[in-house]
């Protein structure tokens, strides 16, 4: 997402944007969850069978989940991939919490809180028929710490002790730090004490595989699965479809309903052509979903049929332009505050669909995550742009004159607008934004790479976790953590106070506290100006009439329709 790279994902991908969880505030229910011609709620039982059919734009980033990790595709993991905990399904009665998934309970941690102990469940396997035992779960881990293939999520390599030259399993062998003392018990030593651990090995890149498995670029374009569905069908850029995985047991599994028979997700579709055939709602896009409508769609759901067929989810996701504070004159932090002021935020929210489709921010943490504290210390008339002010200080820089720098952004048009209405604001204060198109599927590799990264980015974070904003501030702005590949520090600050904070903070078990001292070090890091918060997207979907069991999901879709619990009102509609 994941690093859960966020940005507006939803507005091209299935799943709302994502990448992700969120705490406090968001609700799991579709504001409006009437359900078009039938009247049925949207959040009703679906009947078991059919297929459910997903219209996006974009690819998933990678089928393997050490790499992937953003919004656009770790719901989707969510169907073929378990792990040892995982985030609660949409409909919980706490969606934001972590559950118990491969394992049989939370983790039982020692009282030095430096060791995490899981037992399995029994009858666990792969599609294969082959067993789920520690020792798969291990190696699947073991696979985070591999410089090729360990791209995605950060959280394992952060918080579980390892040797600083521990490659992988492949090029390193076992990781002495994982213990599996017999086939059904996994033990996990950390760096320092994580209260919050539970919610590390529910990430991504916790997903076993059978050992030796999954070397180089073996797990591009297939999977092993572990989950209630496996890969039948996949074409890049086209077409994935999934059926049934005869060795998932449901009995194993209080998280996942699996009630279609099969999923086809139809790739490479323009945003618009989506929104036209979910309007028209003929054939099989009766039993369609999609990310969030477009915003030139809006106006056209008032009919009172539509309206009907129109769900709302709060969005949980920060949008943002990271500004890289290695390249000059970026690096100093004065050019950054000017550029904060110049933007003019209300035209980047046009940009993005206006009120219904994104709400304002001047923080990094949104306020449905724990932590966030209310300030703006680049305020604007109407939001618009202190150029004025931006000037000012662009001048103390020595920078009067201007400068030219280049914009990375998503070959999408929502990307297009929003990268516009900066290169727009900047331009009242002298500087020249050339913008670089990146491949949508590509894209967060891209500028998680830094010998690829230009001067900035939109992009955007979702929150990993609900509990706290740990999962915001540490992968964005800890220095220790600026990777050569899979980095999530695009602004590349590295500021011995914020990393220094970062470690105190981290060391608080009231998580209350440590929340409080979360909002207090954003806005300490706003003075620094790494980033510019831009908006929270929020998602409004037209799902086909036929579709049903849509409750949003913090964790795993970013506070969009959780997968999980999607099926069909009457499989046999035709």
């Amino acid at each position: 997402m994941n690093r859960r790279f966020a940005l507006t994902v939803a507005l091209s991908a299935a799943t709302a944007l994502g990448l992700s969880a969120c705490s406090g505030g968001s609700s799991n229910t579709p504001t409006n969850a009437t359900g078009g011609q039938s009247g049925t709620s949207f959040t009703a039982t679906p009947t078991k069978g059919g297929t459910v059919q997903v219209l996006q734009n974009t690819d998933f980033s990678y089928l393997d989940p050490a790499r992937g990790f953003d919004g656009g595709v770790n719901n989707f993991y969510r169907l073929i991939y378990r792990t040892l905990t995982t985030s609660a399904p949409g409909n919980a009665k706490d969606p934001n919490a972590i559950v118990p998934d491969l394992a049989t309970s939370l983790g039982k941690p020692s009282a030095d809180g430096l060791t995490w102990t899981y037992t399995l469940k029994k009858g666990l396997k792969f599609d294969d028929g082959s067993a789920i035992t520690a020792a798969t779960v291990k190696f699947g881990i073991e696979r985070s710490w591999d410089p090729q293939i360990g791209i995605g999520s950060p959280y394992a390599k952060q918080v579980i002790d390892a040797p600083k030259s521990y490659q992988g399993p492949y090029k390193s062998g076992e990781l002495s730090t994982i213990e599996t003392p017999d086939e059904s018990t996994i033990v996990f030593h950390l760096k320092k004490p994580f209260p919050e651990f539970d919610a590390v090995v529910a990430q991504v890149n916790m997903v076993p595989f059978p050992q030796g498995s999954g070397a180089g670029d073996e797990f591009i374009n297939k999977v092993v699965a572990s989950g209630p569905y496996k890969l039948a069908t996949f074409t890049p850029g086209s077409i994935v479809k999934l059926e049934r995985n005869p060795n998932w047991d449901q009995s194993t599994d209080d998280v996942r309903t699996a009630m279609p028979d099969g999923w086809q997700f139809n790739i490479g579709i323009d945003p618009a052509t989506i929104d036209e055939r979910l309007l028209a709602g003929q054939g099989s896009d009766v039993d369609a979903i999609s990310g969030t409508i477009q915003a030139s769609t809006l106006p056209r759901l008032q009919t009172p049929q539509l309206k009907g067929r129109t769900l709302t989810m709060p969005g949980i996701c920060t949008t943002y332009m990271g500004l890289n504070t290695t390249k000059k004159p970026l690096d100093d932090v004065r050019v950054r505050q000017a550029i904060n002021l110049a933007i003019d935020k209300t035209a980047v929210q046009n940009a993005t669909g206006g009120t219904q489709l994104a709400t304002l921010t001047s923080t990094i943490v949104p306020t449905t995550v724990a932590g966030h504290k209310d300030f703006d210390l680049y305020p604007s008339t109407g939001n618009t742009g202190d150029v004025a002010a931006a000037k000012k200080l662009l001048a103390d820089a020595g920078q009067a004159n201007g400068f030219s720098m280049e914009l990375d952004q998503r070959t999408l048009p929502v990307a297009q607008k929003q990268s516009e209405a900066v290169q727009e604001s900047l331009k009242k204060i002298g500087i020249t934004v050339n913008l670089n198109p990146i491949d949508a599927s590509k894209y967060y590799e891209t500028i998680g790479t830094p010998t690829q990264q230009h001067d900035a980015a939109i992009t955007g974070w979702c929150p990993d976790w609900s509990s706290s904003a740990a999962t915001f501030i540490p992968p964005l702005f800890d220095g220790r953590n600026i990777l050569p590949k899979g980095n999530s520090n695009l602004s590349q600050l590295d500021d011995p106070a914020v990393n220094k904070r970062i470690d105190e903070i981290g060391a608080m078990t009231d998580i209350d506290a440590a929340n409080t001292a979360w909002g207090d070090l954003d806005e300490q890091i706003m003075k620094l100006a790494p980033v510019v918060p831009l908006n929270v997207a929020q998602y409004v979907y037209l799902p086909g009439s036929n579709v049903t069991g849509l409750f949003a999901s913090p964790g795993a879709a970013a506070g969009g329709i959780d997968y999980v619990l999607v099926g069909l009102r009457d499989p046999n509609k035709k």
